[in-house]
């Protein structure tokens, strides 16, 4: 009997994935993640994880499978959070869901249920995996899953092959009702529980308050910068991958002073909301961040110029292959689909490899293109590769 540890979060969808595993004929253990218990950083005022581990606990009891808890507290710590802290202090907005399935759930937790004598472990993420024989080796790919409206495939964009081949994904093939009524058929205590909110395994975040408590505040302008003046400065030559790939560079006299801030490692280009701005007729946008001169470039509406750019850039360093077999060689393009942030619409674009790294060019304009976060690129629904915008 193949032996699963179930990475048990207190939710829903992890509870139903341990009880497919046991339909399955799997031997089951259930193991929850504890990934904070720092006084020095205050996460959330609330403590979600000691509900959660009670009710990872409880349906461990219900299922009658074996059950423990696992502090990776110190490891979430360094790899997780001081890498957003150093994020945000370079005016990058990180993905700590991607990050923690990379660092933690498929790399520590993982081996951690090696150690356990486990084949496999499993979550309750809405993917799904297959594999193929290529040349005579074993091919896995990651596949969207199946309900459209959970597919959570571009969490899990940075797995590697090895990681694949030893992880399951049980409600992959599930809608979300379908899930909720399993578990409610069998009596689970999560049937009914809300989605988790913020950061995996640890809860909710206030992030203006989380990142006060490391990145000092700072005085500085939020400057308005005119569409006419968005558009003069930043005419892209649309055959130069490099020129359409950059961040819009913006200075102070594109623009005039409307505000100030508290620090621009506070802000994201995208964002809309906090920056306390009234008397506009259309809501303002971030549209760019600097913070060594700790500016914020405000445009004013969702159509404004500065929102939008076709092209991004990922250095070599930063670039993932799941289908490494699919590996673009230096000089070489192809076409995909891609998105750049969790629930976006899959876009056409061509990818071109270059020796310094990869551009990403798309049909159509993206909005809120943002360096920190990831760009994951599929193949119909299989999910090929991914890597951190610069």
């Amino acid at each position: 009997m193949k032996r699963v540890v179930v990475g048990l979060s207190g939710g829903v969808d992890s509870s139903v994935a341990a009880y497919l595993l046991m339909e399955q004929g799997y031997e089951v253990i259930g193991m929850f993640m504890k990934n904070w218990h720092d006084d020095s950083v205050t996460i959330s005022d609330e403590c979600p994880w000691l509900d959660d581990s009670n009710d990872a606990m409880i349906v461990a009891q219900h299922l009658g499978i074996p059950y423990q808890a696992i502090d990776l507290s110190a490891e979430y710590k360094a790899r997780i959070v001081d890498y957003m802290f150093a994020e945000y202090q370079r005016g990058r907005t990180p993905n700590p869901d991607v990050l923690c399935n990379r660092e933690i759930k498929f790399d520590i937790f993982l081996n951690a249920a090696m150690k356990l004598g486990a084949d496999f472990v499993a979550t309750g993420h809405y993917a799904r995996k297959s594999e193929f024989q290529k040349d005579g080796k074993t091919i896995y790919q990651l596949l969207g899953g199946k309900d459209p409206n959970k597919d959570q495939s571009y969490f899990l964009c940075q797995l590697t092959q090895a990681q694949l081949s030893k992880s399951l994904f049980p409600v992959g093939e599930l809608l979300k009702p379908e899930v909720r009524a399993i578990a409610k058929k069998i009596g689970l205590v999560t049937a009914e529980k809300k989605d988790s909110q913020g950061l995996c395994f640890v809860g909710k975040v206030h992030l203006p308050d989380f990142l006060q408590q490391r990145l000092q505040t700072k005085k500085g302008k939020v400057i308005e910068v005119p569409a006419d003046a968005a558009t003069f400065a930043n005419y892209r030559d649309e055959q130069d991958l490099e020129a359409i790939s950059l961040p819009y560079t913006l200075e102070p006299s594109f623009g005039k002073v409307i505000g100030e801030h508290n620090g621009a490692h506070y802000y994201t280009i995208g964002q809309r909301k906090g920056l306390n701005l009234g008397g506009h007729a259309k809501p303002m946008f971030v549209i760019g961040t600097d913070t060594n001169t700790n500016v914020i470039y405000t445009g004013m509406g969702e159509d404004h110029p500065g929102l939008y750019r076709k092209g991004l850039f990922i250095p070599s360093e930063d670039v993932h292959w799941i289908r490494e077999d699919l590996k673009l060689a230096v000089g070489e393009s192809r076409e995909y689909k891609a998105r750049i942030r969790y629930r976006q619409k899959l876009e056409s674009c061509v990818l071109h490899q270059k020796e310094k790294g990869l551009y990403i060019v798309f049909e159509k304009p993206m909005k809120s293109i943002t360096p920190g976060q990831f760009a994951a690129w599929y193949d119909d629904d299989a999910l090929i590769g991914s890597g951190v915008i610069n």
